[in-house]
């Protein structure tokens, strides 16, 4: 019997025979925080990553091939809500790896405290990210910066994270929300805009548009020089 599930091309990621569904190996069988799909194959637990509910699964499909994620990173996760796409990049680093979820509204924080309570790679933080000195002591150097916050100073909240905790040769993911930065102007001007800022210094090493899964957003994946 063929195998259904097959190692994708993006390091911890697999997919289907036909290549349309995205899967995390996960680390915790039988547990399924968002009651999201599973296939069991050969003694491994596979969740479906939805590209809809997620910007990072949405990267991945609009084909974003190199995220910068790899078993055993530490990450530094910005706005991480109530945790479904940091539950996937969990499984993605593995027990080895460790994720620090930064947000700062109180209630779904609590959200990641409970998730975080079975996923021991995952540690919460009630903090605002416009203020990484606010943290910074709570906090190691880490190999991968990623963010996700609705806020018109995104692009500013993100250099300055990576300025402060993003390790040389490192990797950062921005999803950008142009329409809360302005919701009267052209989403691709502000992604340009939004890129310009960061190139300043960071070396960007992919973009992605991420219309239809994401309306008004995109990804930003950059290394540190």
């Amino acid at each position: 019997m063929s195998q259904r599930i097959k190692p994708h091309k993006v390091f911890e990621i697999f997919h289907d025979e036909k290549g349309r569904r995205l899967y995390t190996q996960n680390m915790l069988p039988g547990k399924t925080p968002f009651n999201e799909k599973v296939v069991r194959e050969q003694g491994k637990e596979y969740r479906e990553f939805d590209p809809t509910r997620s910007k990072l699964a949405a990267a991945i499909v609009k084909g974003a091939t190199n995220i910068g994620i790899r078993g055993g990173d530490v990450v530094l996760y910005l706005g991480a809500s109530h945790g479904y796409t940091i539950s996937y990049i969990s499984d993605m680093v593995g027990k080895e790896g460790l994720l620090f979820g930064i947000d700062s509204a109180p209630r779904v924080l609590r959200d990641l405290v409970f998730l975080a309570e079975e996923r021991r790679n995952i540690i919460p933080i009630l903090a605002n990210a416009n203020h990484p000195e606010e943290y910074e002591k709570r906090i190691c150097g880490v190999d991968v910066v990623y963010q996700d916050i609705a806020q018109r100073n995104q692009a500013e909240i993100f250099v300055e994270n990576c300025r402060f905790f993003l390790k040389e040769g490192g990797y950062g993911l921005l999803a950008v929300k142009a329409r809360s930065i302005d919701a009267r102007r052209k989403s691709k001007q502000i992604f340009e805009e939004v890129r310009k800022k960061v190139e300043k210094e960071l070396t960007v090493i992919d973009y992605r548009i991420l219309e239809p899964l994401e309306k008004d957003h995109c990804m930003i994946i950059v290394k540190k020089p």
